[in-house]
């Protein structure tokens, strides 16, 4: 009865590690996506804010130990080794201690992340130039036209770019302007500045109350998308977290019923 209770914790533990092994790549995965990505919301963020550029290495740091230790669980598992079984649990609640302070810093540093975001968007509207490649104006633009808004707070932000105000003509931002009309469900976004042609209108000058854009501000939708995917990152970690505590404990057991230590169950390459 015992024998069958070891052997039935053993492959528990293995499959447990195996779980824990493909969460930590998906943790891995999400920290490269962060670095990676090049046409969302992240891409600005992650380009002008260097604590985002930091949870993104951490991510990646953690996704690739996560990934070590399920592999080194399994092992211990298969093979009963009681020094990889040990070890496994040392790493297991270091890793844990880890997530649950990142967490907690993550926690207390939201309305800094967001105060950080409205002046990092704030001074790419004030800084963009039309006509310009740029990666950041590319991924604002993208952003604009997806999520259907303009500017931070409202349209007015725009208000501040010198070059745009400057136009004699009713000129506004490309990605800001207003499709919800239109007949083509097409997305195409649109790049730099655009000229409205309004024949009834007599004065000169550049007035926004004439521009053909979206009037409600990116910051309310794109914080809600950042609270959705924060959510999901937060699903994940629980999810970490319990298969965590669960190897834990399959581990101790495991451990407590090795008695003797057989260093020839230790592969050798």
């Amino acid at each position: 009865m015992g024998s069958a209770c070891i052997k039935v914790t053993k492959y528990f533990l293995f499959l447990f590690n195996l779980l824990f092994f493909i969460l930590g790549a998906v943790i891995l995965g999400f920290g490269v996506w962060i670095l990676a990505d090049r046409s969302s919301f992240i891409s600005v963020l992650q380009t002008s804010s260097s604590s985002l550029k930091v949870g993104a290495c951490v991510f990646i740091g953690v996704g690739a130990v996560t990934m070590f230790m399920g592999f080194l669980g399994c092992i211990g598992a298969i093979k009963e080794v009681r020094c990889l079984l040990g070890l496994y649990f040392a790493f297991l609640l270091l890793i844990l201690i880890v997530q649950v302070a990142a967490g907690v810093l993550f926690y207390f540093n939201m309305g800094k992340l967001k105060q950080e975001m409205g002046n990092i968007v704030a001074e790419l509207i004030r800084d963009y130039k039309d006509s310009h490649e740029d990666r950041l104006q590319e991924a604002w633009d993208y952003v604009q036209a997806q999520v259907k808004c303009c500017g931070w707070v409202s349209f007015y932000n725009w208000t501040d770019n010198a070059e745009l105000m400057n136009r004699t003509n009713v000129t506004y931002p490309c990605s800001c302007e207003d499709r919800s009309e239109a007949d083509d469900d097409s997305f195409l976004v649109r790049k730099g500045f655009c000229e409205a042609f309004d024949s009834n209108r007599t004065e000169s000058g550049n007035s926004p109350e004439y521009w053909p854009v979206y009037r409600e501000g990116c910051m309310k939708r794109v914080q809600a998308w950042l609270q959705e995917n924060v959510g999901i990152i937060l699903g994940v970690c629980v999810g970490v977290a319990v298969i965590e505590l669960l190897g834990m404990l399959l581990s101790i057991c495991l451990c407590r019923h090795v008695h003797s230590e057989d260093y020839s169950k230790v592969p050798k390459y």
